[in-house]
């Protein structure tokens, strides 16, 4: 059961860095306790609701990250239709017909679906303009009985079917500005191992101006891959055998990093599974401009799972605020990275930012024990979910210029009329993708677009800083363990529309 604001199912392009002005930036997370910090400040922002196609929810659709929204203003997602999905019940959450959609200028553009396909939706945006989603395609898959389901680009309003490696279903995962499209694509050799348990291999593959091309996999039978930055390097995971090892029930996976035709095998912090970005999504992963990996590992004996940074052939473990396990989402050109760790005892996780080989703790939300970092941009802004360890449901926050956070709720204009619960990307110009909840519950696709120097004259925006004193609490409720616990037999989840199979880690709250 989807709490109030969880994502449907995410990665986003690289951005180039911008000028910052060093004004102050920041307000307070809501009350906290304990801890009070001086005064910050903050800008307001405007908050657009982004709508839908008559039905009642809009989103986005991959955890944790996703380039939904471009430095363009342009922002992509699905938004419900009015009709029944006639797949139910392999269909989302409210079963309604779902649309591809790009916003811009205030304007919700169906970009449809599959000639003879029901469902879409779009993850992605490049500087470009090209969209990246899936789609079904109108048939059925006959070794899982549910919709075939493709990868596909938009250009120009038209849509473009990526296709598969022969089997039934494919996912695009990352893009860059030269239209480099990465993910996986089903083969037709059969699988015990299969990813969602669809029966055959899956190979990490990487699209280019209408051809599909197999990475291949380092030694087993499947690979994935999660992230493609601008210089055309490509990191993902694959198995490395085929003989399930008995602590995690799968074959030894390794995270790589794919370049000029090769693929390289990353290694792990000791344990035998270990994916590129988060284990709560599929679409997760991280490889900056410069060649920087950051990804999740097993340690010795898999008991635990630690973040870790590979950098021009080191593998580091990142470390974790005391607990056991951590995990790294994302990391930025200038090498800092987000994600989130296990606190001392293991009663919650927090947000945290792992910066020259500092970790700062960012803070949670008033009653709400958990919170995960889930994208920094080329600013050093950070977005931060909370919740309700492993379930969600609290604010989305902000933390800047040296924090403390802020619960992004109290830094809208006035009249907004949802309320900011779980955060998807911000781009390098501070605009914030976002869910927000109207009063009657429907979720629907939100853009926050902060009232400054990159966005002047915006109609009905308040330019004067926000600034009041914040409390972030460090304490460590005792709210029972939150995620400490080995990685699962797959640690990806299904990112598709489809619950398939493969326990995840758990939400990312």
């Amino acid at each position: 059961m989807r709490t109030p604001f969880r994502f449907l199912c995410g990665p986003r392009s690289t951005r180039s860095a911008l000028p910052v002005l060093l004004t102050a930036l920041f307000i307070p997370l809501i009350p906290l306790q304990l801890f009070a910090q001086p005064p910050a400040t903050h800008h307001h922002y405007k908050l657009f609701d982004l709508g839908t196609f008559g039905g009642p929810t809009s989103a986005y659709f991959s955890d944790p990250v996703v380039a939904s929204a471009n430095n363009r203003g342009m922002v992509v997602g699905g938004a419900d239709t009015s009709m029944p999905d006639p797949y139910a019940p392999f269909c989302f959450d409210d079963c309604h017909v779902m649309h591809a959609f790009e916003w811009r200028d205030g304007v919700l553009n169906d970009l449809g679906s599959l000639p003879n396909g029901v469902d879409s939706a779009a993850l992605w945006i490049n500087e470009r303009g090209l969209v990246m989603g899936f789609a079904n395609n109108g048939l059925i898959d006959p070794l899982s009985g549910t919709p075939e389901q493709d990868g596909v680009v938009w250009k120009d309003g038209q849509i473009e079917d990526l296709g598969t490696l022969g089997g039934n279903f494919s996912y695009p995962n990352a893009m860059n500005d030269e239209d480099e499209v990465v993910g996986f694509a089903y083969t037709t050799i059969p699988d015990p191992f299969s990813y969602f348990g669809l029966g055959t291999q899956a190979h990490a593959f990487r699209w280019h101006h209408g051809h599909m091309q197999d990475l291949g996999t380092l030694g087993g039978p499947d690979s994935w891959a999660a992230f493609v930055n601008e210089l055309g390097q490509i990191a993902g995971w694959s198995y490395t055998d085929s003989t399930p090892n008995a602590t995690t029930g799968v074959p030894t996976q390794h995270p790589f990093l794919w370049e000029n035709g090769k693929m390289q095998d990353l290694n792990t912090l000791g344990g035998s599974f270990a994916v590129v970005g988060s284990l709560a999504g599929g679409g997760g992963g991280a490889v900056n401009n410069r060649g920087q990996v950051v990804g999740t590992s097993n340690l010795a004996g898999d008991q635990t799972y630690h973040p870790f940074l590979w950098d021009r052939g080191v593998l580091t473990d990142l470390g974790t605020l005391g607990g056991d396990n951590g995990e790294a989402y994302w990391i930025n050109d200038a090498g800092q990275i987000v994600g989130r760790t296990d606190t001392s005892g293991n009663a919650s996780h927090h947000a945290v930012l792992w910066d020259k080989g500092t970790l700062t703790d960012l803070g949670i939300a008033a009653g709400f024990p958990c919170s995960t970092a889930i994208d920094i941009n080329e600013r050093g802004q950070v977005i931060i979910d909370t919740g309700i360890c492993n379930v969600g449901g609290g604010p989305g926050l902000l933390w800047e210029n040296g924090g403390p956070s802020v619960d992004l709720n109290t830094l809208l204009l006035p009249g907004s009329g949802l309320t900011v619960g779980d955060v998807n990307y911000i781009n390098d110009r501070g605009e914030i993708a976002a869910t927000g909840m109207l009063p009657n519950g429907d979720l629907h696709a939100v853009l926050l677009v902060p009232c400054d120097y990159a966005h002047p004259g915006m109609d009905g925006c308040d330019y004067d800083m926000v600034e009041a004193s914040a409390a972030v609490s460090q304490a460590d409720p005792a709210v029972g363990n939150a995620s400490s616990r080995a990685l699962p037999r797959s640690a990806v989840r299904a990112t598709s529309r489809y619950r398939l199979t493969g326990p995840a880690i758990g939400p990312r709250q």
